[in-house]
């Protein structure tokens, strides 16, 4: 598809018209819809033998892959507090009032999120109370590639706060143009948010660093936050060690549109989330066939003013399309077979149409609800699942800095009434101890 200004910023077209929505599923379309290769697999055997270097030798092997990776030689990754203090004294006066709106909204939001404790009585004289307790110390990965992130630090930090986790930790990548340090946004929103911990350390030695510890950093029992394959890579290899919010790939945005969606909206959305990365996916799904042409109109216009504009053509270049449907019904079954990181619904009735999608990372509702607004004030969370684990995995939330325990309280008689059942399954399954555990508290001959 072509204008008339050129050649299209977004090369494929993938016409479904004639399918029905049942028969638009994830199998039926499984290398149809663009996305970039992610070989985590791969990417955990360079990272492998990493991890276990800093398991062994701790900061001193943290120390030799900064010097490698990053090109900085740091004698401790702690940040002193005083520099996080600075950071917050000099940042521009806008960008700390917006980051502290940030983290109201998110604070409203994720503080909602948080369950309460529930007690029930199975049965008379036995309580089982359900209980969410925080883990005692989170590790929040900033990361720090083509831009500064500040925003991921609210994202990542407030609902551990939310939570109540007792000890926060940030490492972001330390950059050479700022002494060794990380980006002064990234400390600045660390100290705006209370967190004195904060680590130079990026990739995989920083997970490493907070899944075992170092003379610096005690061991973590959660690490979240989102990274390159090589942090997502890490945090496959060190989930079981510490528990983690998911393996957060590059960024992906679908678009359900039919022919109310303003053409202007969603080029400029698709060109938002493109100049996240190269390897950004963006799918446009429309009922209205000729929607795509007006969108390549606005693409041709908007695009030679992007800053970014080179990371963005490559991107809509190499996975990004239009996909043309018969009907709504189908544009749901493509984007629930898509299953996107972030989802936008700009249709006729676009709230009934979001709230029939099943598979997304986090849904916008409407021409006024674009995904920037959610990566930066609405105060949902923007650390999301991308790859299509949306299928099976939750955004960033209060629930993985929660565990849940149950406190069984048991009488006599409650335990004297259910023991023929122990008896029973107990029995069946050959563990005579399980009974026998019951039994010496209540024989069979004081029934």
């Amino acid at each position: 598809m072509t204008s008339d200004r050129g050649v299209s910023p977004v090369t494929t077209v993938i016409d479904l018209r004639g399918r029905a929505a049942d028969g638009l599923t994830r199998q039926a379309l499984d290398g149809v819809l663009p996305r970039a290769a992610l070989d985590v697999d791969r990417a955990a055997d360079l990272v492998k033998p990493i991890t276990e270097d800093v398991r062994v030798r701790g900061g001193a092997a943290v120390r030799e892959y900064t010097k490698r990776f990053d090109g900085v030689d740091l004698a401790h990754t702690r940040v002193p507090r005083e520099v996080l203090r600075r950071a917050l004294d000099t940042i521009d006066p806008k960008v700390r009032d917006a980051l502290e709106e940030a983290a109201r909204r998110a604070r409203v939001v994720h503080e909602a999120q948080v369950p309460r404790r529930a007690d029930t009585t199975p049965a008379p004289g036995l309580t089982v109370s359900t209980r969410f307790i925080p883990v005692h110390r989170a590790g929040v990965y900033v990361p720090g590639g083509l831009v500064a992130y500040p925003s991921s630090v609210v994202m990542n930090v407030v609902p551990a706060q939310a939570a109540g986790v007792t000890e926060i930790a940030v490492a972001s990548p330390p950059q050479s143009e700022f002494g060794g340090l990380p980006h002064p946004a990234v400390l600045a929103a660390c100290a705006l948010l209370g967190v004195t911990e904060v680590h130079a350390a990026g990739g995989a030695q920083a997970l490493a660093m907070f899944a075992y510890g170092t003379g610096e950093c005690a061991p973590v029992d959660v690490i979240t936050g989102p990274g390159n394959v090589y942090v997502a890579a890490a945090k496959r290899i060190l989930q079981g060690q510490v528990g983690i919010d998911g393996e957060n790939g590059p960024t992906e945005i679908g678009i359900i549109a039919d022919h109310t969606a303003d053409p202007a909206y969603l080029a400029a959305d698709l060109i938002g989330q493109a100049e996240h990365d190269e390897l950004a996916a963006c799918l446009l799904i429309t009922t209205d066939a000729g929607l795509p042409a007006r969108v390549d109109e606005e693409l041709q216009r908007q695009l030679p003013a992007t800053k970014h504009k080179e990371r963005v053509a490559v991107a809509l270049g190499n996975q990004a399309g239009y996909v043309i449907v018969d009907d709504i019904q189908a544009a749901r079954a493509v984007s629930d077979a898509w299953a996107p990181e972030h989802l936008e619904v700009q249709t006729e009735d676009a709230a009934k149409v979001a709230g029939e999608i099943r598979n997304a990372g986090a849904v916008f509702v409407g021409p006024y609800s674009p995904v920037s607004l959610g990566d930066y004030l609405a105060g949902s969370n923007h650390v999301l699942p991308t790859g299509g684990t949306a299928r099976h995995t939750s955004g960033l939330s209060v629930y993985p800095y929660l565990k849940v325990v149950n406190v069984i309280e048991c009488d006599r008689d409650s335990l004297a009434a259910v023991a023929p059942r122990v008896d029973a399954i107990g029995g069946a399954e050959d563990l005579a101890a399980h009974v026998a555990a019951v039994r010496v508290r209540v024989p069979r001959d004081s029934q």
